[in-house]
């Protein structure tokens, strides 16, 4: 079992950078996946980025490619999402989530969920 809680969420001008951070209970946390997606108001939630559990394999929507960066610390049972050049369609809540297994970018496969935090990125 993994809780995760995502923080840094918050109101930025267009150009701007946030950092958002997940942080998992649960000592397994190091053994899992963790991507993280985003959900703008009406629309589905999609894919953002992916970072394997040993860190060696990342994956980026192309959305955001270039722009943001995955990482974890498994010592701390941390992940973080650094987002650059932030534009406004990049407003959305975003979600940590955590599956066990092969890297995916399908929402469905992951099992964990936190709750999201607000991004807002004005013009």
């Amino acid at each position: 079992q993994v809780q995760l809680v995502e923080s840094g969420g918050g109101l930025v001008q267009a150009g701007g950078s946030l950092r958002l951070s997940c942080a998992a209970s649960g000592r397994s946390f190091r053994l899992y996946n963790v991507g993280w997606f985003r959900q703008a108001p009406g629309k589905e939630r999609e894919f953002v980025a992916a970072i394997s559990w040993s860190t060696s394999t990342t994956i980026y929507a192309d959305s955001v490619k270039g722009r943001f960066t995955i990482s974890r610390d498994n010592a701390k049972n941390t992940a973080a999402l650094q987002m650059n050049n932030l534009k406004p369609e990049d407003t959305a809540v975003y979600y940590c989530a955590a599956r066990s297994g092969v890297l995916q970018t399908e929402k469905a496969s992951y099992d964990y969920w936190g709750q999201g935090t607000q991004v807002t990125v004005s013009d």
